[in-house]
């Protein structure tokens, strides 16, 4: 099992920037890569970005390319993503996750991912 404890969300205006933090915790060993999604209510969870664990290889979604970036920290088993230039259509419940067995065709599917945290809320303000 694996553990995830997301941590840095708030509330922001337009154009700030937040660090979300998610740490892992347990047979970490076994992940493969690690990545963020958000959702907002009443809708599906989206994919954000996603890192490697090994390679450090990242993949991101049209909607933030250029503007998060995901990384990870080996020693601290820690991924984060540091969001610039927010803008209020970020405003969602970001969750971490995690998976075993990473595959590229299917990166973006949350039922790839068997391990969650509870997720932190980012807010953006106009």
């Amino acid at each position: 099992q694996v553990q995830l404890v997301e941590s840095g969300g708030g509330s922001v205006q337009a154009g700030a920037s937040l660090r979300l933090s998610c740490a892992a915790s347990g047979r970490t060993g076994s992940m493969d890569a690690m990545a963020w999604f958000r959702q907002t209510p009443g809708k599906e969870r989206v994919f954000v970005a996603a890192i490697t664990w090994g390679g450090g290889r990242t993949y991101y979604a049209d909607s933030v390319k250029g503007r998060f970036t995901i990384s990870r920290d080996n020693a601290k088993n820690t991924v984060y993503l540091q969001m610039n230039s927010l803008k209020p259509e970020d405003t969602a419940l970001y969750y971490c996750a995690a998976t075993r067995r990473f595959q590229i065709a299917s990166m973006t599917w949350e039922t790839d991912y068997g391990y969650w945290g509870q997720g932190t809320q980012v807010t953006v303000s106009s």
